[in-house]
């Protein structure tokens, strides 16, 4: 959309500082790279806020300007500016009617009913409502219109949240009537299914229909790895990431890490004099808390944070989760927090090894050993170091919660099951779109 308001804007308008020609190859490859890490971080692909469209211009007038702001600045790969300063005009202008066009498109039309992807469940119903839930928040377009129960003894018709109750004999009928372009089947237990549901799985399957398994749909959805789903032969299940063997990662990882430590870390002295003021006007005590938390293979290490909550926050000697508007956190410990400032000492830890940059967040033993007996698989989150900022902190709110640690796990595993340059990539543009937005606790 936006090569296309170039083209329109060298047709009718007098511009010529950035043009679809082949003397113009680079500068436009800088441009797509531009557009697309800034518009990650301001949002612009987020599917949710996209359907918004006062949300979506807002996101899309700050990645504009972003992106005109830095391609300005970087005249090596890009063309110097034009004697006629209009064109910068009609360049930032494009780019904006251009992709906030393509947005109303995406808004009046795809989102709409008629490009569902209409799905039929097939399965048990005592989780159907853990199974629809995270797929229509994940993605509201993923449309399921009704279930078949795979459980022979049970009463009568049973009415979910506008979900019908189709009978295992209705089930090629329905496919038909209601246009179903795929079966998801959600079958703890393969001995529930019926003979006669088997029997037509078996013949849609051989005319090339698609079905398909509920974890592998809900993990490929809602980037989580099920585990609560998950059985004793969780060994088939998490074939974790090659890079975790692969030599060329392993050292791309660990030297970003230390890359990456010494700036944080110089950025952290700059702001130190801020800080000191701060902290002796609004948060009286110790700048610096130290507390053990679980790294790597289950080793216990000392974190090092900026102090956010009041001295003494946990008197009684009970460890306690940490709560949205906690009254323990002081005025200018929530600052630190919001804008993970609080969090610079830790690359003290990413330079000792004992954490990385990215990675599962660190938790404290009592709650490790609290959560491992709930959880499942709680303690696989161990088997790499953990992070500063990690796929759970950019996908999930602030763990305060069992529930909220089982999500929180969900993404974590995600990550150690898929791992890759691309996907750090991804999680650091994003923890700087929540940075910006100040979405820390």
């Amino acid at each position: 959309m936006v090569f296309l308001g170039l083209y329109l804007l060298e047709q009718f308008f007098d511009f010529n500082y950035l043009t679809l020609h082949q003397e113009h190859g680079v500068a436009l490859v800088v441009l797509v790279f531009y557009l697309t890490i800034l518009g990650t971080v301001f949002e612009i692909y987020d599917l949710q806020k996209s359907s918004t469209l006062d949300v979506t211009f807002r996101n899309v007038v700050l990645t504009a300007s972003t992106v005109v702001l830095i391609y300005m600045l970087t005249p090596f790969f890009t063309p110097f500016l034009p004697d006629k300063r209009i064109e910068i005009v009609y360049f930032y202008s494009s780019i904006i009617v251009m992709v906030f066009l393509w947005r109303v498109v995406y808004v009046t039309f795809i989102t709409k009913p008629r490009f569902y992807k209409k799905v039929l469940l097939v399965g048990e119903i005592s989780n159907i409502e853990s199974i629809i839930k995270p797929l229509k928040q994940a993605d509201p377009n993923y449309k399921i219109v009704g279930f078949i129960n795979c459980e022979q003894e049970h009463e009568a018709p049973i009415k979910f949240r506008g979900l019908k109750e189709f009978q295992p004999h209705e089930l090629l009928s329905v496919i038909n009537e209601q246009n179903i372009s795929e079966i998801l089947v959600a079958a703890y237990n393969s001995e529930t299914i019926t003979n006669e549901i088997y029997g037509s799985l078996m013949m849609l399957l051989e005319s090339g229909f698609t079905i398909r398994e509920y974890t592998q749909v809900y993990e490929e959805i809602t980037h989580r790895v099920p585990i609560q789903f998950v059985g004793k032969d969780f060994y088939k299940y998490f074939p974790f990431s090659r890079s975790h063997q692969n030599k060329l990662y392993q050292l791309f990882h660990r030297s970003f890490d230390l890359i990456f430590s010494t700036v944080g870390l110089l950025f952290g002295v700059a702001m130190l004099p801020i800080i000191l003021i701060g902290n002796f006007i609004a948060n009286r005590g110790p700048l610096f808390y130290v507390q053990e938390r679980v790294g790597k293979n289950g080793a216990v290490f000392n974190i090092v944070k900026l102090r956010s909550m009041i001295v003494n926050a946990e008197s009684s000697g009970e460890a306690k989760w940490a709560q949205k508007n906690d009254s323990r956190v002081t005025p200018f410990g929530r600052f630190l927090r919001r804008s993970r400032i609080d969090e610079i000492p830790q690359f003290v830890n990413v330079l000792k090894g004992e954490m990385s940059v990215i990675g599962p967040r660190p938790e404290r033993p009592y709650f490790v050993n609290e959560l491992s007996q709930i959880i499942p698989f709680y303690e696989m989150r161990h088997v790499i170091k953990p992070g500063l900022t990690g796929w759970a902190q950019i996908k999930s709110r602030y763990g305060s919660s069992v529930d909220d640690s089982l999500t929180k796990l969900q993404y974590d595993l995600y990550y150690i099951k898929h791992c890759s340059f691309f996907m750090d990539v991804n999680i650091l543009v994003k923890t700087l779109s929540a940075v910006l937005y100040y979405r820390g606790q």
